[in-house]
């Protein structure tokens, strides 16, 4: 049975299927409707990208889709670890401004629903670290937004791995989210 673990901000959920392996491997139901519908969280997923991030350090995000195509996500690791984390941006939540994080890792069999609303971003902390992840909404250049992943108002304790991190340009010159001016707005809980 997929078990639906609720962190800190509840609408942010650790997620781990069930694995079961033999003598021959292993089989999982990694993702399953009727699950999610059981927990009240009916989203539609129209895409999967998987990532390779090969250093350790390696740090994506803060990222997040403006509406009108906003997505939720559904993060796992295939291999390594990641430090994974999600920064509710809904105006008026009571919660906005706060972080919750998760370690994912191939070994945990763990994933994390990162609903529309928050950004997302993770850390590697191995080489090597492959992400695949399900979203609600196709990518859109036009409508995709950063804030910067140790902006000192967010407090987020990022593990120290004793490397500098490795960045995109994007995400090295990312605003603060006291410079954004957040579209998303909180209606209570969604799932």
């Amino acid at each position: 049975m997929t078990v639906f673990n609720r962190l800190a901000i509840p609408d942010v959920i650790e997620i781990i299927p069930p694995k079961h392996g033999d003598h021959r491997g292993f089989f999982s139901e990694v993702y399953k409707r009727s699950a999610f519908e059981a927990e009240g969280i009916d989203i539609s997923w129209v895409q999967d990208n998987h990532s390779l991030s090969t250093d350790l350090g390696t740090v994506r995000g803060l990222h997040f889709q403006l509406p009108p195509v906003a997505q939720d996500k559904l993060v796992r690791v295939l291999r390594g670890r990641i430090y994974d984390v999600a920064v509710d941006i809904r105006k008026g939540s009571p919660t906005y401004g706060k972080w919750v994080g998760c370690e994912l890792s191939a070994e945990k069999w763990n994933q994390l629903l990162v609903p529309i609303g928050f950004a997302h971003c993770f850390m590697t902390l191995t080489e090597d670290a492959e992400v695949m992840y399900k979203v609600s909404a196709p990518y859109s250049r036009e409508n995709e937004g950063a804030i910067l992943w140790n902006d000192p108002a967010l407090g987020i304790e990022w593990p120290d791995l004793g490397v500098a991190p490795t960045l995109s340009d994007k995400d090295r010159v990312a605003l603060p989210l006291s410079a954004f001016d957040s579209p998303f707005v909180y209606e209570g809980a969604r799932v």
